[in-house]
C-alpha cells in the first residue's frame, strides 16, 4: 500500500466511523450495533444543527429560551449522559413538533408550545426528547440505515470523490422522520422517569400525548373536509393515551421513583411566559382574520370568498374553497426588465393567452389573462393570471384556477373580484397584519368554549380549535375562574 492509498483509507475510518460494531446503551445496558464514536456523534450533532437551521429560524424570545433551557439542563444534570453539553432551541414555526438530533440538541416549535398547557408538560417534552439522545436513537437509527452506505461511501474516498462523505447530509433527513414505535414508547419511559426524580408527576407526560392526540384527531376532521391527508405528530401513539396499556405501565413505574421533594406543575408561570407568543405565521408574515389577508410589512390587503380556507405559506398566500377544488394563489415577483406587465405575462406564458385585459385599482396597474400551465391539477390546465406592479421592483402576481375545468368559467367573476380586491392597507389596518398571539383569560361565569369562541380570529372551527389548545376535546367546559388560552 502505498502512502497515497494509505491516506484514503485512513479517511475513511475517520469520516465513516469504524466497521460496524457494538457499544452499551446508557440507559438500557444492552450492546447496540453502533457505527459511531461519541466524538462523531458530537461532530453528526453539529453538523445537523447547522441543517437544522438553514431549513428553520430560531424564534427570537430570550425569555422564552432561557425558561426552556433552564428546565431542559435541570432534566439533563440527572439523565443518563450528564456529561453532555445540551443546546436548546426554540424554533419559529407554527408546525407542532419536537425533536432530538444526537450529539445533545434538542429543538421545541413555538407552534408546540401553544398547545402545551403548564410547566410540568414542558418538562415532558423535553425530557422525552433527553431521552432520544440519551438512549442514542439517532446514532442507532443512523447506525442501522448507513451500514449499506459505508460501502458506497468507501469507494467515493478511494476514486476521490469526497463529497458523498458528509455524515450529516446522509443522517439528518433519516434521524428527523421519527424513531418507530419501540423507541418512542422508550423515550416516553425515559422522559417520564426524568421528570419524576427532579418532582413533576409523571402524568403530566401523558398529558401531552394526549393533547397532541387530540389535535391530530381535530385534523382528521378538517381534512375529511378539505380532501387530504391529515397530519400527525411523529411520537403520538395510534390510541388515546388513556387506553395504551404500555404507556400506562411506563407512567406508573415512573411514579415510584417521584423526587420526595414534589414540584408544582406551574401552570399559571407557564402561561404567563406564554401569553404574546403568535399562534400561526409569525413575525412580518402577514395574517389571516376571516376572509381577508392583511400584510403589514408589505403593505397590502386581500379579500378572499367568503368560507375559503386561506394559508399562509413561507412564499405565498393560498386561498382555497372548502372542497380545495378552487385555488386562488398570491405570490411576490421581482422585477427585471422595465416593461409592462402584458409584456411581462407574453415573456412568461407565450402569445397563446385569451382573455386579456389591462387592469386598474386605485394603487396599481396591471395585466390579467388566462393560461395554460401545469399545476397540481393538471399539466395545460386553464388558469386565470393576473400580474400587478407594486412599485418598480417587484410585482404581485396572481395565479387562480379549478380542478375541473368545466368550472374555470363560473369561477372568472370570484376570481376578478378576488384580485381586486387587492389595495394598500388604512393606518386603522396595520395592526391587523401582526400575528395572532395568545392572550390569557380568566373564565367567567356563564362562559362556554362556544361563547368564548367569538374573541377569537379562527375564522373556521372556531370552538373546537379552542377546546384543542386548551386540552378539552372534544367536549367539557372551562370552569369558572380558571385561566384559558385565547388567540386573537
Amino acid at each position: 500500500m502505498d502512502r497515497r492509498t494509505f491516506l484514503k483509507a485512513s479517511t475513511l475510518f475517520s469520516v465513516a466511523g469504524t466497521l460496524p460494531s457494538c457499544a452499551t446503551n446508557p440507559v438500557t445496558g444492552e450492546n447496540d450495533l453502533i457505527l459511531l464514536n461519541e466524538d462523531e456523534e458530537a461532530e453528526l450533532g453539529r453538523s445537523s444543527h447547522k441543517q437544522v437551521m438553514k431549513a428553520y429560524n430560531s424564534y427570537n424570545n430570550p425569555e422564552l429560551l432561557n425558561y426552556v433551557t433552564e428546565l431542559g439542563e435541570k432534566l439533563a444534570e440527572i439523565s443518563h449522559r450528564n456529561e453532555l453539553i445540551y443546546h436548546f432551541t426554540v424554533l419559529d414555526s407554527p408546525q407542532v413538533n419536537a425533536f432530538a438530533i444526537p450529539g445533545g440538541y434538542v429543538y421545541i416549535t413555538r407552534g408546540m408550545l401553544a398547545y402545551l398547557g403548564s410547566e410540568a408538560e414542558l418538562c415532558g417534552v423535553l425530557g422525552h426528547e433527553l431521552g432520544h439522545i440519551t438512549a442514542r436513537h439517532g446514532v442507532k437509527q443512523y447506525s442501522k440505515n448507513q451500514v449499506t452506505n459505508i460501502l458506497s461511501i468507501a469507494v467515493s474516498i478511494l476514486v476521490g470523490n469526497r463529497s458523498v462523505a458528509n455524515l450529516s447530509q446522509l443522517a439528518t433527513a433519516a434521524i428527523l422522520r421519527g424513531y418507530g414505535r419501540e423507541a418512542e414508547l422508550e423515550a416516553d419511559r425515559v422522559g417520564a422517569e426524568y421528570i419524576s426524580k427532579v418532582g413533576y408527576d409523571p402524568d403530566a407526560l401523558k398529558n401531552v400525548i394526549g393533547v397532541l392526540k387530540n389535535q391530530e384527531e381535530f385534523d382528521k376532521i378538517l381534512a375529511k373536509e378539505e380532501d387530504r391527508e391529515p397530519y400527525a405528530y411523529h411520537g403520538v401513539f395510534a390510541t388515546h393515551p388513556d387506553n395504551d396499556k404500555r404507556l400506562q405501565e411506563v407512567i406508573s413505574a415512573a411514579k415510584k421513583n417521584i423526587n420526595k421533594v414534589k414540584l408544582d406543575e406551574n401552570k399559571k408561570k407557564f402561561l404567563d411566559i406564554l401569553e404574546g407568543v403568535p399562534f400561526g405565521p409569525g413575525e412580518g408574515q402577514g395574517s389571516a382574520r376571516g376572509p381577508n389577508f392583511y400584510h403589514t410589512e408589505l403593505d397590502f390587503t386581500l379579500k378572499f370568498p367568503d368560507g375559503w380556507k386561506i394559508e399562509n405559506l413561507p412564499t405565498s398566500v393560498l386561498g382555497t374553497s372548502k372542497d380545495r377544488k378552487t385555488l386562488i394563489e398570491l405570490t411576490m415577483r421581482d422585477l427585471n426588465r422595465k416593461i409592462s406587465a402584458k409584456e411581462l405575462i407574453k415573456r412568461l406564458y407565450g402569445e397563446s393567452y385569451t382573455n386579456g385585459k389591462e387592469i386598474k385599482i386605485s394603487e396599481y396597474k396591471g395585466y390579467a389573462a388566462d393560461v395554460d400551465l401545469n399545476t397540481t391539477f393538471g399539466d395545460y390546465h386553464k388558469c386565470r393570471v393576473a400580474i400587478l406592479y407594486k412599485n418598480k421592483k417587484e410585482a404581485f402576481q396572481f395565479i387562480a384556477t379549478t380542478k375541473d375545468e368545466d368550472d374555470f368559467s363560473r369561477n372568472l367573476s370570484k376570481f376578478d373580484e378576488t384580485i381586486m380586491s387587492l389595495r394598500k392597507l388604512k393606518d386603522s389596518e396595520k395592526e391587523l397584519g401582526q400575528p395572532k398571539r395568545i392572550n390569557l383569560y380568566q373564565v367567567k361565569k356563564g362562559d362556554t368554549f362556544k361563547s368564548l369562541s367569538y374573541k377569537t380570529s379562527f375564522s373556521t372551527h372556531a370552538e373546537n380549535r379552542l377546546r384543542v389548545i386548551n386540552n378539552m376535546f372534544p367536549s367539557g367546559e372551562p370552569i369558572p375562574g380558571s385561566i384559558i388560552k385565547l388567540v386573537y
